[in-house]
């Protein structure tokens, strides 16, 4: 959409004075989606309300991807993206002309991952799941052109039966926050993001517990299990592979701040 300078600039103004911190960045792209002067008002309205960008937008832009966020769907962090190339390296190696690569999604939220890999991964055979309705809904919007399919329900047990042991890549972007911090979040993420999708419990690593434990069960032989976490949490995320029976590792990236432990079904 064409907007004269001047609204350019009172788009720009309105969202500093909101607080926001990129707000040139931000009016760009508010600007870019709008129809017309009037969902413009409406967008900076909401966003000097405190709501996420993306949900503003209707949008994340993710590896490449413009993937759709709904109202109340947690938002795909870019230091996420890491675990996307961690993927995507490990699938280079489990590579068969004879058959697609089977890639699930666990946790899926708005199913950008599985939308990343799918899009990376031609003919992909893949699924994602989530606790969340709204998630669930969304990511099936996501993952449809590429035939994914998306299943509601907590972790595996959402899944059909076809991928159990047959799964080459499971990404499980768990929640990992400890429960007792998830009141020190920015408001954007506490206010508007679903609790499920943020609080992994005492130590934040309750629900990959959870994940490393069942994996084995539903990995290929040599498939791999990629989840993120943070720098203090990655001892415990390392031992929770190991009990699992899973052949642990980590790879991090300084660039975006990213911890992406591993676990590959031996």
């Amino acid at each position: 959409m064409a907007v004269e300078p001047i609204i350019a600039s009172e788009v720009v103004s309105q969202l500093r004075a909101a607080g926001c911190v990129f707000a040139e960045d931000e009016a760009e792209l508010i600007l870019g989606t709008a129809d017309g002067p009037d969902q413009v008002a409406s967008m900076v309205e909401r966003r000097a309300s405190g709501l996420p960008l993306e949900h503003v937008l209707g949008w994340a832009e993710f590896h490449g991807l413009r993937v759709a966020v709904d109202p109340g769907v947690f938002v795909p962090r870019r230091r996420t993206e890491f675990l996307v190339h961690r993927a995507l390296a490990a699938s280079r190696s489990l590579a068969d002309a004879s058959r697609p690569l089977v890639v699930v999604d666990l946790c899926c939220g708005s199913g950008a991952l599985g939308a990343a890999l799918a899009a990376a991964l031609p003919g992909t055979e893949l699924y994602a799941a989530d606790i969340e309705p709204a998630a669930v809904r969304c990511a099936r919007r996501n993952v449809a052109p590429y035939g994914g399919r998306v299943y509601e329900g907590d972790l595996f047990d959402a899944l059909p039966a076809e991928p159990r042991g047959r799964i080459d890549i499971l990404t499980a972007n768990v929640p990992y926050v400890p429960s007792d911090e998830v009141g020190l979040l920015p408001a954007e993420a506490r206010e508007h993001e679903p609790l499920v999708a943020l609080d992994g419990g005492s130590d934040g690593l309750d629900i990959m517990r959870r994940v490393a434990l069942a994996a084995p069960d539903w990995l290929a032989p040599g498939g791999i299990l990629l989840t993120e976490t943070s720098e203090r949490q990655v001892p415990g995320a390392l031992a929770a592979m190991a009990a699992g029976g899973l052949r642990a590792g980590l790879v991090t990236s300084e660039e975006l701040y990213a911890n992406v432990v591993t676990g590959v079904r031996r």
